[in-house]
């Protein structure tokens, strides 16, 4: 393999490609997963690293994302000039629409009022992006969220839409390809957003929407080959998709050159270590290492309480059992990690935020520079559902492909407090009574995620004839695409009174049942 230069970027890896330059919008992944819905593969990059992104990635178009802060502001973010001088087609949405404007010599005010929430926008003029779509004189639903507004639009562009609250909801400079929309397209509020996206993408950017899995199946397998040469991988199978996905990818990349690593640490679900080792051992044929390593990380665990310190001695243990396993084999050159999209996005602190320590347990920043190894992530361009999708391509089960995420520390993150082995068996029971109870109700796959955790709090209640005094379990369920954002599951009562009553009567060491009924914003963080 032949380095690339270190004064010129990498050639992008996908023939067409969007640019989203973020400027720390809660929902920017959004615009992302649009775009990609469109069949054009899109990449996220901060406003403050975007022109390197733009260089590399050569893409098509850029779409400029919205921001909490005001253009007005001192000191607030702006887009490289370079996107503007290249002559591509952009779309500015809400502070994108208005950092275009700001930008290209228009103007650009602080409201006394602003516009959030559901509005009504009216077709005053032709454009592209309504083919197919919008004709002039209609009225349609749009979602608004801005204070800031444009006062005066830049020389070259014309309004094609109006608000009450907004008479520059959407204006184009057909001439250089230029649009800005003051409302938000890339939530599910606007109807038809996302194909007004698709059609800048496809109409304006003229790209041919021919990204499928198929087609990144392919574009991966090269890369691999390319990467690994005749090197060796090794592989952590964690027991859920992503890291599933990833090892069965690499194996059809490069064979016997991968070996699976299950490190089995005593914190998976009921039954999960045997069916992973009859799927990659009996199933695939891909040489696995069973590592029982229960004793290891429970006693590592024992007196901890402070799920960050959790997390960093599993990751850190995962780690070590790498290194003992890779010695074992002969040694690897790489490490397979199954880490994804919103992995990296949840890792990046755009905006200052507390974003880095999300996704902690996900070595996204890298590995220890003692291993001496380079990190292999086909999936790392992902969002969740993406990987499913892959994971059919690749032949692996329904039943494997549509299991509910779960976290690399596995039931440590769900046992707030201290983690021992009764507790863990505890929550075991329990949250197979929950997820079977999911499944004969045909929801399980109506959901994205659902799990049990077993609260630090106990209760005292009466069983019979008898007083107890045992733990609170909480019961969670929510609905994603992709896991950047949650909507809370809204089961009926009698569902979840049977289930409630099915665990207190068949686990010993709970008698209390809750529900959580918590969405997930984006950008916050929860029980995982």
């Amino acid at each position: 393999m032949t380095d690339q230069p270190t004064d010129s970027p990498a050639p992008p890896a996908h023939s067409e490609t969007i640019l989203i330059v973020d400027f720390g919008s809660q929902v920017t992944q959004l615009i992302a997963r649009r775009v990609r819905e469109a069949g054009v593969y899109s990449e996220i990059a901060p406003f403050n690293s975007a022109e390197e992104a733009f260089e590399r990635l050569q893409p098509k178009g850029v779409i400029l994302s919205g921001s909490p802060a005001g253009v007005p502001e001192e000191g607030s973010p702006r887009a490289p000039d370079a996107i503007f001088e290249s002559g591509l087609p952009i779309l500015g949405i809400c502070y994108g629409q208005q950092v275009m404007t700001h930008q290209l010599g228009g103007a650009v005010e602080s409201g006394e009022s602003g516009e959030f929430g559901r509005a009504f926008i009216e077709i005053s003029d032709e454009c592209v992006l309504f083919d197919g779509l919008w004709k002039v004189g209609e009225t349609h639903q749009v979602w608004m969220s801005h204070g800031d507004k444009v006062t005066q639009f830049a020389e070259g562009f014309r309004i094609v839409a109006t608000t009450e609250g907004a008479p520059f909801a959407l204006i184009a400079d057909d001439e250089r390809r230029y649009y800005g929309t003051q409302f938000h397209p890339e939530v599910v509020h606007t109807p038809d957003g996302a194909k007004l996206i698709a059609n800048f993408v496809r109409h304006v950017c003229g790209c041919r929407g021919d990204w499928t899995m198929a087609e990144y199946r392919a574009t991966k397998i090269a890369e691999i080959r390319e990467q690994v040469g005749d090197g060796k991988v090794i592989c952590g199978l964690s027991g859920g998709v992503d890291s599933a996905v990833a090892a069965v990818l690499i194996h059809e990349a490069i064979g016997e050159q991968l070996t699976c690593v299950f490190v089995d640490h005593g914190l998976m679900r009921l039954g999960e270590a045997e069916q992973v080792v009859g799927l990659f051992k009996g199933h695939y044929n891909i040489p696995l290492v069973h590592v029982n390593a229960e004793t290891l990380f429970l006693n590592g665990l024992k007196g901890e309480s402070d799920p960050e310190k959790k997390r960093k001695f599993i990751g850190k243990t995962f780690i070590d059992v790498f290194e003992d396993e890779a010695k074992k084999i002969g040694g690897a050159d790489f490490l397979a990690q199954g880490t994804l999209y919103p992995d990296v996005i949840e890792s990046v602190s755009f905006t200052g935020g507390p974003s880095v320590t999300i996704k902690s347990h996900h070595n996204v920043g890298g590995l220890p520079e003692r291993m001496n190894m380079q990190l292999v992530e086909p999936l790392r361009e992902l969002f969740k559902d993406e990987v499913r999708e892959l994971g059919r391509e690749l032949g692996l089960p329904d039943a494997f492909v549509g299991r509910h995420p779960f976290p690399g520390p596995g039931l440590a993150i769900r046992i707030p407090g201290e983690v021992t082995k009764e507790r863990c068996d505890i929550l075991r029971k329990a949250d197979a009574i929950y997820l079977e109870e999911i499944r004969n109700a045909g929801l399980y796959d109506a959901i994205w995620q659902a799990f049990a955790v077993l609260l630090p709090v106990k209760t005292v209640g009466v069983m019979g004839d008898g007083r107890t005094y045992d733990s609170v379990c909480g019961l969670r369920a929510v609905t994603s695409t992709d896991g950047m954002t949650a909507d809370v599951y809204p089961f009926d009562a009698s569902f979840l009174t049977r289930v409630a009553t099915r665990i207190v009567n068949e686990v010993r060491g709970i008698n209390r049942v809750v529900y959580d009924y918590t969405s997930k914003p984006p950008g916050t963080i929860e029980w995982e």
